[in-house]
């Protein structure tokens, strides 16, 4: 299975309603490096890596992400691989 990076700008309600949170525990029960920020524009900024199948489950669920939130919209590149480790939570930007 292919290992693949993508960059993920997810909008809507995903702020305040522990979507970073719940990014980070979803990643890391499918196996995901990368990590996630708040960004200063009410966005959430994600790098998720890892094999395909499960970045792709991923995203599916970050659709839905925490019971508060109501996303709008995914905006998902492909990006180059980076060493990462376990995912993690960043400052905002």
């Amino acid at each position: 299975m292919p290992v693949v990076a993508r960059h993920l700008v997810i909008h809507g309600r995903v702020q305040g309603v522990w979507y970073r949170a719940w990014t980070v525990e979803t990643a890391r029960d499918l196996g995901l490096a990368g990590w996630v920020r708040n960004r200063m524009d009410g966005s959430v900024d994600a790098l998720v890596q890892g094999e395909e199948a499960a970045v792709d489950r991923f995203i599916a669920r970050a659709y839905e992400g925490p019971p508060a939130a109501q996303v709008s919209r995914i905006d998902a590149t492909e990006t180059p691989l980076e060493p990462l480790g376990v995912f993690e939570k960043r400052p905002t930007v």
